[in-house]
Formats: C-alpha cells, structure tokens, sequence
C-alpha cells in the first residue's frame, strides 16, 4: 500500500502538469502556427476610434490572401464614407471611391508597425512582446501587450482576446492613463474564404465598393477650417483664397517659431479610374487615410484636400495641428 500511494501521487502530478501545460505557451504555439501557416482569412467587424473629445465608429472588412495579399475595407458608419488600404504584387494602395482614386505608395504597410484588424500583426507583437501579460477566463484567452505606432506616441500597449477556440473576438489600444483610444470588435472571421481572380486588385476593389459615386462634387470651399491647435509661438500671418478649375483653394501661412503652410482645395472627382503616384506612408487620420512624410501631411475629408508642409514640424506636430482642423466629428 505504501508503494501504490507514492505511485498514485506521482500519476496525478504528471496529470496535473500535463494540463497545465496548454497555458500561454502552448497556446501562443498553436495560435502562430494557425495563423503563419492559413492561407486565407476574411474578418469582418466593427472599429472605434477616440480622438479627443470626437468618436469615430467604422464597420471594419479585412481579407487576406498568402503570398502578401491585403485588403481591408473601412466604412464611416456616420456618413457610409469608405476607404480601401490594399496590397498586391503591383504595390500598396488607398482607394477612395467616392473621388475614383487610388492612391500608389511605394510603402511596407503593414509590416512598418501595429495593426488593430490584422492577426498577422498581432501574433507578431505577442511573440516580440518579452513582457507581456496573460490571463485565462472561463471563455477567453487574453494577452496584453507592446504596440508599434511610431507615429502616435499616445498609443502604449494593447489587450488581444481571442475565445477558447482561437478566434479573435477584441482588441483594445490604451493610452497611458489606461483609457482605450481604439477598439476593435469582431463579428465573424472565415478560415476558409474563396475569393475571385481579381479581387485584390484596385480595379475590382473600386467596382466591389459599397459607396454611392453619383455623389455630386463640392461646388465650392464655402468657409475656410482653420487649425484649433498651433505650436507655440506660431500664428497665421496670411491668407489667400483663389479659384481653380474644380471650386476654391485656400492658402494659408503660419509664421512664427515653427513655421508651415496649409491648402485646402476642392476635391475633384475623377470621371475614369486614376492611380495617382504617392510619397510618404499611408496613414489613417480620424476620418480618413493620408499620406505622411518626413516634413508633409496629405488627406481628404468631406470633400475637402488638405495638405501641410514645414521645414521645422517633425511628423507628431504636423498630426497634431491636422488632428485639430477636423473641427466637425462624424459621431461622438
């Protein structure tokens, strides 16, 4: 009897220890081979984003394909505004089909820092992440960790839950108070979707859109959007409004410490497609996705073409003043 109690004990340890083995390593082990090692994967869901006092919601469609192939779709649910980030063999590109635009970029996107709506990219800051947190409850598995948004020092850490059978349910990206500033929540994610020949090209993807492009264009820029945040120092200085082809422009000095110049224009809508050659990185502004370099931020929002330049604003001063010209929220 006294050899068959030491035997039982060491039976229920192995047990014991067997089961706790399917704890975070295990299931970041199964999570990366499922993910690295899946072919295709179509996400639907929804997105929030906090700027401020403004609340931006969107309804979220991510598609990708092995062999590089991205698209995620995002749709303004205020105003039913979309805005397509794609890649494919050809390169990386925004399409806007309210304007019959796709914007080229020569970028890394989506390798050049987080993703909220792609699990490529959060498998990649779980497995990079050293220190990051788990916990396990009766439904979820739950990580938190480092994020990678150089150009929005506001956003530190994230909590990826996935359910109990590896799907992604939630992310959440916190500031430093602990507040979230994006959330994404996911409706549904296939596996196994089927896709047709074309589908990640821009083309398809403008023909694929949901946005009405009978939306008539901007007659004029009625009343000039100033920036309600200015580096200290800084102030505008002049002032010049002249008429183009398609509306208005506005051109705006800013003289001062940290000098820069600001354009709003009409914007024009194509009548056929038009693939237009970008500079900089895709960047998603509130509301939309411009195109961010070193000294130049250029978007489009509500019809308008913004586009700012300085020689002295590094690229967190130029997002803060664009941050603050979009005075009217599309939801809160």
């Amino acid at each position: 009897m006294k050899k068959i109690i030491p035997l039982i004990l060491l039976v229920v340890s192995i047990v014991l220890t067997g089961c706790g083995k399917y704890g975070e390593k295990g299931i970041i082990k199964d999570l990366t081979k499922k993910i690295e090692k899946m072919p295709s994967y179509k996400l639907d869901g929804n997105l929030e984003i906090v700027n401020n006092d403004d609340v931006y919601k969107y309804k979220v469609d991510v598609s990708y394909k092995k062999d590089d192939y991205y698209k995620v779709s995002l749709t303004n649910i205020a105003n039913s505004y979309e805005q397509i980030i794609l890649k494919n063999k050809d390169g990386v590109y925004v399409v806007t089909p309210s304007l019959n635009k796709s914007f080229k970029f020569q970028s890394d996107w989506p390798y050049n820092n987080s993703q909220i709506y792609l699990l490529n990219s959060l498998i990649d800051d779980i497995n990079n992440d050293k220190e990051k947190e788990f916990k396990e409850t009766k439904n979820s598995y739950i990580f938190t960790t480092d994020v990678n948004y150089p150009n929005n020092k506001k956003l530190i850490k994230q909590k990826i839950t996935f359910d109990k059978k590896l799907k992604l349910k939630e992310v959440k990206v916190y500031d430093e108070n602990n507040i979230p500033l994006m959330t994404l929540k996911v409706n549904d994610i296939d596996y196994s979707p089927t896709f047709k020949k074309n589908y990640f090209s821009v083309k398809e993807s403008l023909k694929m859109s949901k946005t009405d492009n009978t939306t008539k264009q901007t007659a004029s820029l009625e009343d000039t959007i100033y920036p309600l945040v200015l580096p200290t120092g800084t102030k505008l200085s002049q002032e010049e409004k002249v008429k183009t082809d398609g509306g208005n422009r506005v051109i705006m000095t800013f003289d001062g410490d940290k000098p820069f110049l600001l354009v709003e224009e009409t914007a024009n809508i194509e009548e056929e497609m038009t693939i237009v050659p970008t500079y900089g990185e895709p960047f998603m502004l509130m509301d939309t996705f411009g195109a961010l370099t070193d000294n130049s931020l250029t978007w489009t929002s509500g019809g308008i073409d913004y586009y700012i330049v300085s020689d002295v604003l590094n690229q967190d001063e130029l997002l803060e003043v664009a941050q603050s010209i979009n005075v009217l929220p599309t939801m809160k």
